[in-house]
């Protein structure tokens, strides 16, 4: 009962928390959507702008210009030579980055409250005034194909979600790696870059996020003042990619210098489309949560600590996103044991669950993680940005926040099980090994560079 109790407090707490959340939006006569979040407990801002567009928007042959482009908005534009806009902001006091997904692509300042007028100054000069140099773009895919080299190619455990992702879909093109196949970085342009800027960098296809000591009356005059301008243009269109069935397991072995081996299981699985009216998709998220979580939850206390079948081992599901999901499975098995004796742990326990279901004190564990969790992340007015920027640019909206958090507290033992039987079957699987070849002799390549700035 205390668990009980203990959930009931972190959801007034929760409750009290959306009551008073200041929460403003305004969309401009361009078409950029403005939402700010009011958070008066320290003298700070976070700027975010988000483009609706990531890597699931390219085409073959151009993979990972996406990521590229975010490395060129830091070269520059008319107004603003390269390597001003990071200075500026770092003479204010501030930092700056940015980060390309899937489904999106973000640039953000945390800045002093009084600064938020040179942010925005910054970030709308860079939304219509880039500059394209051959020479800064022919180093920067140079940069980002050690990048590649670095953290996929010579990163076993990377090289393999890569081959899974790329065998597990058909047509969806979260088939391609964000940061793009080495040969189309090779081949890459200017123009390339160019064409995706001139065509998604545009106010109606982006979101811009103000959370922090603001006052959202101040951010709308700001924003009118330096984004109302930038004129809207057509977008391309954007065709559905509906992923065929799978029609059976698939299974790929990857080889790659490595100590130990690894063992990958991804289902396919639906992600929210109506955070009121879906119900399969929390109900997964409170499965990943039985499954893993903490010590105490089923993979780690049966098959590390009890049966010590894995070394390590974790289940993963993400609720939301613009295209479909993937619910994962992975572990590395213990000295003495193989991948296979790992798989036929995992769908030994799968079967158990099942079978069995889950119990009372299972969820209401992973319901008290899950709530806890979004209390503890409401310390940070960068998180709390982050999802309203997030939630807008997958097109569920920042008002699916508490639909979704009360939504997880409903689901049932009856939902988890019947998700599980729904989701984890073999047609829906894909397989991943990680069979380990010698380690070279040869010192690995120095690390390589995340941002252009």
């Amino acid at each position: 009962m205390r668990l009980l109790s203990g959930v009931a407090g972190v959801l007034l707490m929760l409750a009290a928390w959306f009551a008073s959340a200041q929460v403003f939006e305004q969309t401009l006569p361009n078409g950029l959507k403005v939402v700010v979040k009011e958070d008066h407990r320290a003298p700070v801002l976070v700027q975010q702008i988000w483009y609706r567009t990531g890597s699931m928007d390219e085409r073959t042959g151009t993979t990972g210009v996406a990521h590229v482009l975010e490395h060129m908005m830091f070269k520059g534009t008319r107004s603003v030579p390269m390597g001003e806009f990071s200075k500026r902001i770092a003479a204010a006091g501030g930092r700056e980055n940015a980060f390309t997904s899937y489904d999106y692509t973000a640039y953000f300042q945390q800045l002093h409250r009084s600064r938020l007028a040179l942010a925005m100054q910054l970030e709308s000069d860079r939304m219509h005034n880039l500059r394209m140099s051959a020479t800064e773009f022919g180093k920067e895919v140079r940069v980002v194909m050690e990048e590649r080299r670095t953290r996929t190619d010579d990163e076993p455990h990377a090289l393999m979600y890569e081959k899974l992702m790329a065998a597990a879909y058909q047509e969806h093109p979260y088939q391609h790696p964000i940061i793009g196949w080495m040969n189309d970085l090779e081949a890459m342009t200017p123009a390339d870059a160019l064409e995706w800027y001139r065509s998604w960098y545009v106010p109606n296809n982006a979101v811009l996020v103000v959370a922090g000591d603001v006052r959202a009356d101040e951010v709308f005059r700001l924003a009118r003042r330096y984004y109302g301008k930038i004129p809207a243009r057509p977008l391309p269109l954007r065709k559905p990619f509906q992923e065929p069935p799978q029609a059976g397991i698939k299974r790929i072995v990857v080889k790659a210098p490595a100590q130990l081996p690894h063992l990958i299981m991804a289902y396919h699985a639906p992600t929210l489309r109506d955070a009121e009216q879906d119900s399969l998709p929390y109900a997964l998220e409170v499965l990943a949560g039985v499954l893993d979580g903490n010590e105490s939850a089923r993979l780690n206390k049966t098959l590390v600590r009890e049966q010590q079948i894995a070394s390590e081992i974790g289940a993963g599901y993400d609720n939301s996103a613009r295209g479909p999901g993937m619910f994962v499975l992975e572990g590395t098995p213990s000295e003495g044991k193989t991948v296979a004796d790992l798989e036929a742990a995992l769908r030994e326990q799968l079967a158990r669950l099942v079978r069995d279901g889950v119990s009372a004190d299972e969820l209401q564990r992973v319901k008290a993680q899950v709530t806890a969790h979004e209390v503890y992340k409401r310390d940070s007015v960068f998180y709390q940005a982050m999802q309203i920027g997030q939630l807008e640019t997958i097109g569920l909206g920042h008002r699916a926040l508490p639909v979704m958090l009360r939504k997880l507290q409903e689901v049932t033992a009856q939902q988890v099980q019947e998700a599980a039987r729904e989701i984890l079957k073999d047609d829906y699987l894909t397989v991943a090994v990680l069979d380990p070849q010698p380690l070279s002799a040869s010192p690995k390549r120095s690390g390589g560079v995340s941002h252009a700035h």
